[in-house]
């Protein structure tokens, strides 16, 4: 199955669309953020140019969007103020498959618009222009040396496909301990052409001594068969609904994610042996990923008996909201809302530790 035919977020705004359910993804970005501002900061000491051209990659929809554009044109601002230079243009491209929520996209940016007229002045509304382009990073999306800076976040774990050779990998949607050792590697094999492919793209596209920031989800133990992924719980609630006959058992031995989370050392080695760019920071980060705050957690565990029930309910939605489409493209409309059903039970009977922590990692780059 390629990703990029069958994996758009949930859209619109409702109860279980991506824009309500991104929190963990806005933590990303904001544990980012000096890496960003480092990066357009040290570019813009060597490049001054007239319009700053860039691309945010698998931009999605929702308050995410445009977060880091605005952070991107708040540290050009301050430069300009500071060394008292002019304040260039911004041609801001914003892509994601074509599948993906555009239209909420595009009825964001005059509001997006207006904030910066209030921030910088009336001029802000001929001082940023923002496009959307279709496609998949997989390929080339932009015109040969025309991009400054590159973003993107939480995007670069998908795969374009399925890896080949993945058949034997049963009662697992993904890597797991018990997964057999030609899976690790078919799912490594399938990161290495991917990530050497999304480079070698954006090296076409993005000037010399242009900068790239890129996060994504990972791992931190370089053994891929060493670290406990996550997947096990939706694992879990697919062969419960094939005890119960909703599913079959031969849909959830077919099916697995087109998914990766690479270790330091993997991303290190692709970027050393395609050659086009220069790390220049390259970090891995844990993020807590309980929808529930800390004040919740603290007043509700011991007093609320339906504390856990509430947050696996919670995890259970946002992970609706990003993977919906490709389970019910393999599984169908049927089994959907039992699935989800019982995945927050699931996730509510689980060891609080072995599902609420999330190994990322950052990279920021300058093309060669």
């Amino acid at each position: 199955m390629a990703a990029e035919k069958a994996f758009p977020m949930n859209a619109a705004d409702h109860e279980i669309s991506y824009a309500n359910n991104s929190v963990l993804q806005k933590a990303v970005i904001s544990k980012v953020t000096p890496m960003i501002e480092e990066s357009i900061t040290d570019m813009f000491k060597k490049i001054v140019p007239n319009c700053v051209k860039m691309a945010d990659l698998g931009c999605s929809s929702g308050p995410n969007t445009f977060h880091t554009i605005s952070l991107a044109i708040d540290t050009i601002y301050g430069i300009c103020q500071q060394e008292k230079l002019k304040l260039p243009e911004f041609d801001v491209l914003l892509n994601d498959l074509p599948e993906n929520d555009f239209n909420s996209v595009f009825k964001s940016v005059p509001s997006f618009i207006d904030r910066l007229k209030k921030e910088k002045g009336d001029a802000a509304e001929e001082m940023c222009y923002i496009g959307g382009v279709a496609g998949s990073f997989y390929h080339r999306l932009f015109p040969t040396r025309s991009l400054h800076f590159v973003h993107s976040s939480y995007a670069l774990q998908w795969l374009s496909k399925v890896p080949v050779g993945v058949e034997n990998n049963k009662e697992n949607i993904y890597m797991a301990r018990s997964s057999p050792a030609n899976v690790f590697e078919a799912y490594a094999k399938q990161y290495r052409e991917d990530f050497t492919n999304f480079l070698s793209m954006r090296s076409k596209e993005i000037i010399p001594q242009g900068r790239m920031v890129l996060s994504f989800m990972g791992r931190q133990n370089p053994s891929p068969s060493e670290e406990d992924y996550g997947m096990e719980l939706l694992a879990k609630s697919l062969l419960d609904l094939v005890a119960q006959g909703i599913v079959k058992e031969a849909d959830v031995d077919s099916f697995n994610l087109p998914f990766y989370t690479p270790c330091k050392e993997e991303v290190a080695e692709i970027v050393e042996r395609e050659g086009s760019f220069e790390i220049n920071d390259l970090r891995v980060f844990v993020i807590d990923t309980d929808p529930l705050s800390r004040d919740e957690q603290l007043r509700d565990k011991d007093l609320d008996p339906k504390f856990f029930k509430r947050r696996g309910e919670k995890i259970a939605k946002t992970v609706r909201a990003v993977a919906e489409p490709l389970f019910r493209s393999h599984f169908g409309d049927a089994m959907i809302d039992e699935f989800f059903k019982r995945l927050a039970q699931n996730v509510a009977d689980a060891p609080s530790n072995s599902i609420h922590q999330r190994v990322n990692i950052a990279v920021s780059f300058t093309k060669k």
